[in-house]
């Protein structure tokens, strides 16, 4: 399971007092004013989740859909610019909390997908919200995604410490296999 959740990340200064716009990768951006700390890196970058810097968090607000982020040392709108395209993240532990039968799409990635009856299916590829529910994108063993509802009938079991997930397959859903495109079509 993922240790680590990117939350946000830099984009630009705002104002003069090092102020940060953050573009929010979590679907409640006022969970920043929560965090005492926050990990960042460069998204290219090769260094370890684990071994990543901690900015200490001085405050937080959301304008306009963004987050605006306050963090001790970075004082004025050009210590801002240099981490431009910085990424953010927290640790699990300060994750937000999750209801039942709610998971981190993190640790939904690369989950191996099985039959009701233990079949290998395949592993879930994406993860696409649609405003109703869900939907797992499931690469399929013998080729091509299935798309796969996230409800109570289709999903029997997500085990996340186990990296699986047990689903029944209903009437008619491997009628909706997205066929790998071909490059060669005229």
């Amino acid at each position: 399971m993922e240790q680590y959740f990117k939350i946000g990340i830099v984009t630009a200064p705002f104002g003069i007092k090092g102020e940060m716009k953050v573009y929010p990768t979590t679907d409640d951006p006022a969970r920043f004013k929560k965090c005492k700390t926050v990990y960042y890196r460069r998204s290219d970058s090769a260094e370890a989740l684990s071994e990543m810097p901690v900015f200490e968090v001085e405050s937080a607000r959301v304008h306009k859909g963004m987050v605006l982020l306050k963090v001790k040392g970075i004082e004025t709108p050009e210590d801002v610019a240099k981490l431009k395209k910085i990424e953010l993240y927290v640790d699990r532990e300060h994750a937000v909390r999750l209801k039942k039968d709610e998971y981190f799409v993190a640790d939904l990635m690369g989950m191996e997908v099985l039959t009701e009856d233990g079949a290998k299916l395949g592993i879930v590829e994406d993860v696409q919200s649609t405003g109703a529910n869900d939907v797992y994108l499931v690469r399929l063993a013998q080729g091509g995604l299935l798309p796969v509802p996230a409800i109570k009938e289709c999903i029997l079991e997500v085990d996340p410490e186990a990296g699986q997930m047990k689903i029944h397959v209903l009437e008619g859903l491997m009628d909706l296999v997205q066929e790998p495109k071909s490059g060669s079509e005229a």
